[in-house]
């Protein structure tokens, strides 16, 4: 499979009013794209349009404001999405959502609102723009997973969940999508600055006092930029890899998860300095908020 042209394609991002999302919709703009870009935050998201209309006036942006919780909306949308790009050469589901809390401290409409942001609307987007993908040769699909796409700790559970079934069905799509000559990549960043820890929401069983320790915890690991993120994924777009891992904090827990997959909970414990072995619902730190 030769490699993504970017010139001269219109793609798709969500989640694209702030962190990776907005820095992806900026990469893409400087490489000659055009973009459509999804978020629920319409005031952020007209602000990212209007810095790369200034940057590069040459480009089409179009934006959709969109909460992709409501699979009706989502839907809406889509429809909109594919009636006015036919041709679609790239779609990033980026946007996602965090949930703080072991499974018997989170009710089950709180679970749901996670898998729905991070998995329905994930595959529910894909689902109705892949004719407008398959129309455009060379197209590519990338889906967001996480570092806890790769590992499970505790007090992550709706939120692993979610991410381990965005990274099963990538690596389907990967496999179904070979002959219509469009490639997939399944990401997993680690520590990435985003606005995910202020935007995350917190099991209704789960104390203060526990969500404050495990935020601390996990801040300590944000040490990568959004853009350095865009620019990782980018590249691994460009060469068509099937996985892109960024930071130390998502290769060397895949490794462990490799290595010891039963067992890699007791090194994590460690190495988070207790934070996992108290069960601290720790807020996810590597996606962007819808």
């Amino acid at each position: 499979m030769r490699r993504f042209e970017f010139a001269g394609a219109t793609a798709v991002v969500t989640g694209a009013a702030s962190g990776i999302g907005a820095a992806l919709a900026h990469g893409l703009a400087a490489r000659g794209s055009d973009l459509v870009l999804l978020d629920r935050d319409a005031e952020r998201l007209d602000a990212v349009a209007a810095a790369i209309h200034a940057a590069h006036p040459d480009r089409q942006v179009h934006t959709y404001r969109v909460d992709l919780a409501d699979a009706a909306a989502t839907a809406r949308v889509a429809v909109e999405i594919g009636q006015r790009h036919p041709r679609l050469r790239l779609l990033v589901n980026n946007a996602g959502v965090g949930l703080g809390g072991r499974f018997d401290q989170v009710t089950f409409d709180e679970f749901s609102w996670v898998i729905d942001i991070n998995f329905r609307a994930v595959a529910q987007l894909t689902h109705a723009l892949l004719p407008a993908l398959k129309a455009e040769p060379g197209a590519h699909l990338v889906n967001i997973s996480s570092l806890f796409g790769l590992i499970a700790p505790a007090g992550q559970t709706a939120y692993a969940a979610s991410k381990f079934a965005v990274r099963g069905l990538t690596e389907a799509l990967r496999h179904e999508l070979v002959d219509d000559g469009i490639g997939v990549t399944s990401v997993h960043p680690g520590g990435i600055r985003t606005r995910i820890t202020e935007n995350a929401r917190v099991g209704s069983g789960v104390s203060i006092e526990e969500y404050t320790a495990g935020r601390a915890q996990f801040e300590k690991l944000l040490t990568i930029a959004p853009e350095r993120a865009a620019e990782v994924i980018l590249r691994g777009v460009e060469r068509r890899r099937g996985r892109v891992l960024i930071g130390w904090s998502a290769k060397l827990p895949d490794l462990l998860a490799r290595i010891l997959p039963a067992s890699y909970n007791r090194l994590l414990v460690v190495g988070l300095n207790r934070g996992v072995d108290r069960q601290v619902p720790i807020p996810p730190p590597v996606a962007d908020p819808t």
